[in-house]
């Protein structure tokens, strides 16, 4: 059954509507789908927010508002038998109720009755009310500015936290309103100063919301099933234009509050490690083509997906063309690229979780970059066909004579078919023989709270994966991705049905346990953090991962060493071997296994102009010895003013176009300009601004 979930959306409102007790169905929810705000803004220091909820069921988590998942930023829902208003007010704690997030309570509803909910918070109180009425306060000492988007309605970014029921009325203000005020809305008296948004059914018919839907670029259906999101696929344009140089996206990620800013910051528009790749050599072309994260000129405040290529005979580039924008900054949505056997260049614009909308471009013609068209594509789900419009941390092969091989995260739990399961990153595999009909998505690792994972596709087609996982150790605070740990691999021959791991023993997956049979090595009893960046293949088969490990996800010297290392298989054992330190955790390498298993890597590995913040410069790290010892050969950057940001290994690499990178201030916004080198450590700067159609990159 199809369910249409309406919102209207209306901001800075002159005359608002007021919020008397719905005489109508309100906006109806099935606990599957909901409404996203990609760019909705709220400060955390203060603010109120209420809601009519009409529930078919009270028990169970139930989302009525959040921005990001429940348990960050904000929520309002149901949870363990009362409504919570939730607020992460020290996002830089260990995450726990007192340290980073606090939360006041209220009576649940009765189901089937409207009930009115209405939360305030003034930068050190939280409070909450039923039907007007005061039910607890709650203290928490606000450190932070702002909350982060999207904004959720009926819905949590992770699957089966959705409201079961129905939702009317929803308003937020940009102050907390006092206990007179709060009856006031109640009452369905206008309270208009601070209002910001409004969410308001208004008896309005299923078509009418439509047509609203359709019209608001605010407005976005979310769902993670993926069977009704065609309000949300409108909203972003093919563009298919050019752009008159090279400018890529800065993003950070988590303040810090310390000297260091962020967690990780920069230059980003060849991240994350977790999307591959960002360029292909095409031999019959003469040309590698690339693609990475770019933004428009002047205010470079939004994420636009472009491609581009260069051209070997004649060392030149083009103006790259401009297939969309993405409608954020965040460059976990940066694109990854493919070529078929054809010679089509495939071009696949990933989404941070399920807020935002995925999408699968096609070039018109083989090798060319000037036109390309969007793909209407499909998976299975549940035995039926429904649209593919939504996945994260891509990963793509294109395996000659087979097709379209994908690794990839989901943040839906309900594809572990586990009630119990937690895991909100899920590893999953599909596969594709033509790039448009995709099979179903077939998941491998949902350990706990889930991993991050680089692979790499040998010269014979079996693609590795390796991964880390998510604790949840409640005794000593290590939760979630901040605690990344232990080092795992295993192996397909056939796009993901079925697994082995090294020693060729049938893995059955998904996994669901820390301990099994593809661990490399346990880190996380040594409490280490692991953060993996690339995946490659000797001459006969045998994995190379390479891999930085430290004391803790804090950017800074206390959680030194940052030491990067080799996990070799020799065909008998794993061989872990240190290369050299760094200093932040999110510095990044390519591993190369070139004839005569020379091991190349080039690396962000030397301290940058912004010490200890993402990046750095770029060295050359030699070993003849599978890995055993490395010498650095070769410094690449030197006396820069900003860091040098994740160098990525074209697939089929030539000589001539061996990495491609983006540089960036690690603690302030700031340009990011993309470079590339040849195998001899030569450095190339694409031109910012290009005066003709096409142009010689500068040399360093």
């Amino acid at each position: 059954m199809r369910y249409l979930i309406l919102v209207s959306i209306f901001f800075m409102f002159v005359s608002p509507l007021s919020a008397t007790s719905p005489s109508g169905n309100g906006v109806p929810f099935n606990g599957q789908s909901g409404y996203t705000v990609s760019d909705f803004q709220l400060s955390a220091k203060t603010f109120s927010v209420a809601a009519w909820v009409r529930v078919a069921k009270n028990s169970g988590s139930q989302i009525i508002a959040s921005l990001g998942k429940p348990g960050n930023d904000f929520t309002l829902y149901l949870y363990q038998g009362n409504v919570r208003m939730l607020v992460e007010h020290n996002p830089q704690a260990n995450s726990s109720p007192g340290n980073a997030y606090d939360f006041a309570t209220a009576p649940l509803p009765k189901p089937d009755e409207w009930t009115h909910y209405l939360g305030t918070y003034d930068g050190e109180t939280i409070t909450i009310y039923l039907n007007g009425v005061k039910k607890g306060t709650k203290k928490a000492l606000c450190k932070r500015d702002a909350f982060h988007s999207p904004l959720f309605l009926g819905i949590a970014p992770e699957s089966g936290r959705g409201l079961n029921g129905s939702l009317d009325n929803v308003r937020f203000w940009n102050r907390p309103l006092t206990a007179e005020e709060v009856e006031k809305v109640v009452n369905g008296e206008n309270v208009s100063d601070g209002l910001i948004a409004e969410w308001n059914a208004d008896g309005k018919t299923e078509t009418e919301w439509l047509n609203i839907v359709k019209g608001s670029p605010k407005a976005v259906l979310f769902n993670p099933s993926g069977t009704e999101q065609s309000a949300r696929t409108q909203t972003v344009e093919l563009l298919n234009v050019k752009d008159d140089g090279y400018r890529g996206i800065w993003y950070h990620n988590q303040p810090s509050r310390d000297e260091y800013v962020f967690k990780y910051s920069g230059g980003l528009g060849t991240y994350p490690a977790n999307h591959y790749p960002f360029a292909v050599y095409a031999p019959e072309a003469g040309k590698t083509f690339f693609c990475y994260g770019g933004t428009e000129k002047g205010t470079e405040k939004t994420l636009l997906h472009e491609v581009s290529y260069f051209d070997h005979k004649t060392g030149t580039v083009p103006r790259p063309t401009i297939l969309l924008d993405k409608r954020t900054d965040d460059a976990h949505d940066n694109p990854v690229m493919s070529i078929d056997d054809q010679g089509y260049l495939w071009i696949f614009s990933t989404s941070h979780g399920t807020g935002r909308p995925s999408f699968i471009h096609k070039s018109k013609k083989p090798y060319d970059i000037k036109e390309f068209e969007r793909i209407s594509a499909t998976k299975i789900l549940d035995g039926q066909t429904v649209p593919l419009n939504n996945f994260s941390y891509l990963q793509i092969y294109y395996l000659s004579g087979q097709g379209f091989a994908a690794m990839f995260t989901t943040y839906d739990k309900r594809i572990l078919n586990d009630p119990s399961a937690i895991s909100s990153r899920t590893l999953c595999s599909m596969s594709s023989s033509n790039g448009i009909e995709w099979s179903e998505w077939r998941p491998f690792a949902g350990i706990l709270h889930g991993h991050y994972q680089s692979t790499g596709v040998s010269k014979n087609g079996k693609i590795g994966s390796s991964f880390n996982f998510h604790p949840n150790d409640k005794q000593s605070g290590r939760i979630g991705l901040n605690y990344r740990s232990n080092l795992y691999y295993m192996e397909t021959n056939d796009s993901g049905k079925t697994w082995k791991n090294v020693q060729g023993e049938s893995v059955t997956v998904p996994l669901k346990e820390v301990e099994n049979n593809t661990r490399v090595h346990d880190y996380y009893s040594e409490k280490q953090n692991v953060y993996i960046m690339d995946v490659n293949f000797d001459d006969d088969d045998k994995p190379v991962i390479l891999y930085l490990t430290s004391k803790g996800y804090e950017s800074g010297p206390r959680n030194d060493p940052r030491r990067w290392h080799t996990a070799y298989w020799t065909g008998k054992d794993w061989k872990i071997n240190p290369v050299t330190d760094s200093d932040n955790n999110y510095d990044f390498g390519s591993i190369y296994v070139e004839e005569n298993n020379v091991w190349r890597i080039i690396g962000t590995t030397e301290t940058g102009p912004q010490a200890y913040n993402t990046g750095g410069e770029i060295a050359v790290w030699m070993s003849k010895d599978f890995g055993s010892t490395w010498n650095k050969e070769k410094q690449l950057t030197t006396g820069s003013e900003l860091n040098h940001c994740y160098p990525r290994r074209p697939i089929n690499a030539h000589p001539d176009f061996y990495a491609l990178w983006a540089s960036g201030h690690g603690r302030k916004k700031s340009e990011s300009t993309l470079y590339f080198c040849n195998k001899n450590g030569e450095v190339f700067e694409l031109p910012r601004q290009m005066e003709f159609d096409t142009q010689k990159p500068k040399q360093h």
